[in-house]
């Protein structure tokens, strides 16, 4: 299936019923070994300037950087549609925002999501104008941490939630086929996916609140131990295993550069 295919298939289950499954994934064998369970939807996420390059936070991150690890996830030829993120400052304005969209489609990307409500529908209209599926993110916005002070809950007050369900109809009124939601409230979550036509989906926000779940793959593998938000649910502990092979290897060549000294 092509990109646009995929979207309105994900966005179907919204009334299917059927929950949808999205993991981060940031190379090659990450996204052959996701794709081959049947995930969704493999997102290329700007998580990955703390997780894969270590910077503090998603706002070092380039399109430079999101070009190079979209291609790498593509290059897997998954059958899950691949979301690319527009980093920050990639999107000031509607046509910064499509010729930014239609360089990560060129290395890969089926689709792209961008961060914003109101102030972004334009930019939305513009790149669904194109061909280009579309993803929203409402809610703690990881690109705007610093102008924030940090990452808080939201949907907490009236005033909040009233802000979420305007700025989620004016992505859905642009055309995106889907809306992450992060960071808000269980019970104010849920209310907003009751009240959209569109798919949501969830990261810290409950168990049950969206139609779907993005898990960032770190999280999920338990491979980045010096940070595990509170939400997260580790499947595994590579961190572990890759300490114990390395102390394996590291063992096994001083031993045998003992036996030739000896």
């Amino acid at each position: 299936m092509s990109g646009p295919e995929k979207a309105a298939a994900i966005a179907a289950r919204k009334r299917s019923g059927q929950p949808i499954s999205i993991l981060t994934a940031y190379d090659y064998p990450t996204a052959r070994l996701f794709d081959e369970t049947g995930i969704d939807a493999l997102l290329v996420g700007d998580s990955l300037g703390m997780v894969v390059l270590g910077y503090p936070d998603t706002t070092h991150v380039t399109l430079d950087h999101m070009i190079h690890h979209v291609a790498a996830v593509a290059r897997a030829k998954p059958r899950a549609l691949i979301i690319g993120d527009l980093p920050i400052g990639s999107y000031p304005d509607p046509s910064t925002a499509l010729a930014n969209a239609h360089k990560l489609v060129a290395a890969g990307a089926e689709a792209v999501k961008l961060e914003g409500g109101l102030r972004q529908a334009e930019k939305v209209r513009a790149i669904v104008k194109a061909g280009i599926p579309v993803c929203g993110h409402l809610g703690m916005l990881p690109q705007r941490v610093l102008e924030e002070g940090g990452y808080k809950k939201k949907g907490r007050t009236p005033e909040q939630c009233s802000a979420l369900l305007d700025g989620a109809r004016a992505l859905v009124d642009a055309g995106v086929f889907a809306i992450v939601l992060e960071s808000i409230i269980p019970e104010s979550a849920k209310d907003l996916t009751a009240q959209i036509p569109v798919p949501t989906i969830g990261i810290g926000c409950g168990e049950d609140t969206c139609d779907g779940e993005v898990a960032v793959s770190t999280d999920l593998l338990g491979s980045y131990p010096w940070f595990v938000p509170p939400f997260a649910k580790p499947e595994a502990d590579l961190a572990s295993q890759i300490r114990n092979a390395a102390a394996a290897y590291q063992a096994r060549v001083q031993n045998q550069n003992a036996d030739r000294r000896a």
